[in-house]
């Protein structure tokens, strides 16, 4: 016998296409667990479970149909609260909208309820997206289900935390500097932000991605095929999909490749934590075991770059939010004009141009996903904006310069800290290299032992069953 949720999405896409398993089962198990224990995580700030059941007899009828069935029918997701949802509270983790309710889905809405996704609500986020920690003011502090007083990151902590506790086997998320890779690292899972224009709704400058945080690479691929459909309008030019999608080209070889490897960190000048170069070090043992060369170089950007990233990162701001990081920000915007803006980003982008030239000659590029450990909730309440900011850049260094890039970057996890916490590493590749990096993410998170490793929150959730045949159980649909 066993437990649902510890099948992932795939396996669990092929147990309901063959009949050997419900969706309406499967959405109750879930709503089960949501209701028995998002109490002590705060992952979900809204539940949709009447409209979750509802779709799931849909999806259990349609199973009994002679008409294809989508490739994620009948899965269960969630959706951060930055993406509008027809009909469903979206509050952008602004308390003052907790009442807003959109007339129409965000176009990855529609896309991974087109894959057959039944979401079973919407996760916490930061207010407006713009804190690397999940405690908007006025919602529940999203916990990480590692440690109940540590921080999952954010701004997609309730995705991570609802993935990494089995609230649900994948989750949506969004990433303008970091946003589904840092908590992703902190929870151990899989955080996938895509090349640029890959999926539709990239904003601020093109610095943000929606894209998938999910247990395995494999079901993050299958997220990311779902979400990957063109929109009208789009200023971004998608890459071309590999043969047979994302998901297909998560699990083919990848044949040896060239990686460079570079602990100096790119946006902030501070000393990576030991537990972090420890991982680090580690990813590269387990590439080049993989048969990969792995070339240790100094880092390629200069962290001067960080006044001109605070200007363009202050863009995220609202002047009414209510929080003080997104106030701030706002702010700090208004004392820049349009060419103080034009210019800053400009000089940024000269800065990853000469960056990505130095690592033109690798096929990946590997770092630590984060500078140090993860914190506990409430670490940043008494830094003032400017410490904020600058805590978070020291955090969170390696990631930003790949929004600022547009290449796709993922973290992996890969190890613990001192006191049991996850610790990821990034992956990165050049814009378009989406196919080749998750292939790469894939074979590493196999061999790095970290699949099959879950919180302890994780065996004390009840727990359904499902007697399920030999081709159907450790089995995903190809």
């Amino acid at each position: 016998m066993t437990p649902l949720h510890e099948l992932t999405a795939l396996q669990q896409a092929a147990a309901i296409r063959s009949g050997e398993l419900s969706p309406v089962e499967l959405v109750e198990h879930y709503l089960a667990r949501i209701a028995a224990f998002d109490s002590r995580l705060g992952a979900f700030v809204t539940v949709t479970d009447q409209a979750a059941r509802d779709a799931a007899k849909r999806a259990e009828v349609a199973v009994t149909m002679a008409e294809p069935l989508p490739a994620l029918h009948g899965v269960p997701t969630a959706i951060k609260d930055l993406a509008a949802t027809a009909g469903v509270p979206t509050s952008y983790g602004c308390v003052a909208l907790a009442q807003h309710v959109p007339d129409a889905d965000a176009p990855v809405v529609t896309a991974l309820s087109s894959a057959g996704t039944i979401s079973l609500g919407k996760t916490a986020t930061s207010e407006f997206g713009t804190t690397l920690y999940t405690e908007a003011t006025g919602f529940v502090p999203t916990a990480n289900p590692w440690r109940r007083g540590a921080s999952p990151g954010g701004s997609s902590g309730g995705a991570a935390a609802a993935v990494a506790a089995g609230l649900v086997p994948v989750a949506h998320g969004s990433d303008g500097g970091g946003s589904l890779r840092v908590p992703a690292a902190l929870c151990g899972l899989i955080g996938y932000k895509p090349s640029r224009g890959l999926i539709p709704g990239a904003g601020g400058f093109g610095l943000a991605s929606q894209g998938p945080i999910a247990r395995t690479v494999p079901d993050a691929a299958a997220l990311l095929d779902a979400m990957a459909v063109a929109a009208p309008g789009e200023p971004y030019l998608p890459p071309p999909p590999p043969e047979g999608g994302y998901r297909a080209a998560a699990t083919r070889a990848t044949g040896p490749l060239r990686i460079a490897a570079y602990l100096d960190p790119p946006l902030f000048d501070t000393t990576v934590h030991p537990d972090c170069v420890a991982a680090y070090r580690r990813a590269a043992e387990l590439l080049t075991g993989l048969g990969h060369d792995v070339v240790e170089v100094p880092g390629p950007y200069d962290p001067a770059m960080l006044a001109d990233f605070r200007v363009v990162a202050c863009l995220l701001g609202r002047p009414d939010a209510v929080g003080k990081m997104a106030r701030w920000m706002a702010g700090e915007a208004r004392r820049h004009s349009a060419a103080d803006l034009l210019a800053a980003h400009g000089r940024l982008l000269a800065a990853i141009r000469a960056g990505s030239a130095e690592l033109a000659g690798y096929d990946l590029v590997l770092t630590p996903t984060l500078a140090r450990p993860g914190v506990g909730i409430g670490h940043f309440n008494q830094m003032s904006p400017e410490e904020d900011f600058d805590a978070q850049t020291a955090l969170s260094p390696y990631c930003s310069v790949h929004n600022l890039s547009g290449a796709p970057a993922v973290s992996v996890p890969i190890g613990a800290d001192r006191t049991g916490l996850p610790v990821g590493v990034q992956l990165s590749a050049p814009l378009g290299g989406d196919a080749r990096l998750l292939a790469a993410a894939s074979a590493l998170h196999d061999a790095s032992g970290w699949k099959e490793r879950h919180p302890p929150i994780w065996t004390k959730l009840p727990s359904a069953t499902v007697n399920l045949g030999p081709r159907s159980l450790g089995t995903e649909p190809r």
